[in-house]
């Protein structure tokens, strides 16, 4: 029995530090959150906003004597609710039993990819996003008609302008850009009346690529749904999440795993396979408060989408 693989013995060979590791990994790896405004961690599973939903209204007073006006602001309530992001990464013994094999090299981009594509596409598409989770921000803003069709304007450059008017005119300001991988072919070479880079593509570590100054990150992880956007441009701070939970690690030894058909994938102890099962917990909301200028249909994120004829041929 010496021999045999326990789930003691699996669970040593998890560093504590690596829940906080792949947590900032993984906010890195998401193209959503490394753009959104991080709000401190969730001490319970809801948490309230107040939100702006009536603005005051201050007007000139005639004389000496005259009345000032009376006017009032109003606040309402978003609610970011924390929601359990899972997986299980069966592992077979015979890899855990080989001393020199640094399994958590292997496993940690893993986890980090299916995370980051998990959460890219319930915030950008509501791609199987919880139920209290808000509504993707590609379906919100077209629900608000804040979408522009590709080859509308002279080139790209123009139908990103034109997109990034649609967030101006909601009283927002575009910081920064989503889009598919794709894009970039198109934007490269792109140039002003004056000759300089439109796109200016990232040419060293840590340094985004961006377009019109604000930064651009393209979804490389099987979450970007290119039937319905090519290009999300937005108010990226209106955008906050919050987390509640890190990565927490459990191994399983004598599970069955299934698949959503109820059809056995893994018999753990059969196949003499252990399963690390990682979960996370976290929430966003877009509070989209009331602006000066944006109306009932205001929204801080407008959608490039793709061109009819593209949707034709699809």
């Amino acid at each position: 029995m010496g021999n045999i693989i326990s789930r003691t013995n699996a669970e040593a060979l998890i560093p504590v530090e690596y829940s906080s590791e792949i947590v900032k990994s993984v906010l890195q790896e998401s193209s959503t959150l490394s753009l959104m405004r991080k709000l401190p961690n969730m001490t319970s599973k809801q948490t309230k906003i107040p939100v702006l939903s009536s603005l005051p209204v201050a007007g000139f007073v005639n004389g000496d004597t005259g009345l000032k006006a009376v006017s009032n602001a109003e606040w309402g309530n978003k609610v970011i609710t924390a929601e359990e992001i899972a997986v299980i990464i069966p592992i077979p013994e015979a890899v855990l039993d080989d001393a020199e094999y640094d399994i958590w090299a292997e496993i940690k981009p893993t986890i980090v990819a299916e995370f980051g594509r998990v959460i890219d596409g319930a915030i950008l598409f509501g791609t199987n996003k919880p139920n209290d989770w808000p509504e993707g921000i590609v379906t919100g803003a077209a629900s608000r008609s804040k979408t522009l069709e590709y080859g509308t304007g002279t080139d790209i450059a123009d139908d990103i302008n034109r997109v990034m008017g649609l967030v101006e005119g909601s009283g927002y300001d575009v910081t920064g850009f989503a889009g598919e991988i794709g894009l970039k072919s198109s934007l490269r070479g792109l140039r002003d009346q004056n000759g300089g880079l439109i796109f200016q593509p990232s040419l060293q570590a840590d340094t985004p690529s961006t377009i019109y100054a604000q930064p651009i990150n393209y979804v490389k992880n099987n979450s970007w749904v290119s039937t319905d956007a090519k290009l999300i441009a937005g108010d990226w701070h209106q955008a906050v999440y919050s987390i509640r939970q890190d990565i927490t690690y459990k191994v399983l030894d004598q599970a069955v795993i299934s698949d959503g058909d109820g059809k056995i994938v893994h018999n753990l102890a059969q196949q003499d396979m252990v399963a690390l099962r990682c979960v996370m917990r976290l929430g966003w909301q877009l509070p989209n408060p009331v602006t000066q200028i944006g109306g009932a249909n205001r929204y801080p994120f407008a959608v490039l989408t793709p061109a009819s004829s593209d949707e034709d041929e699809s």
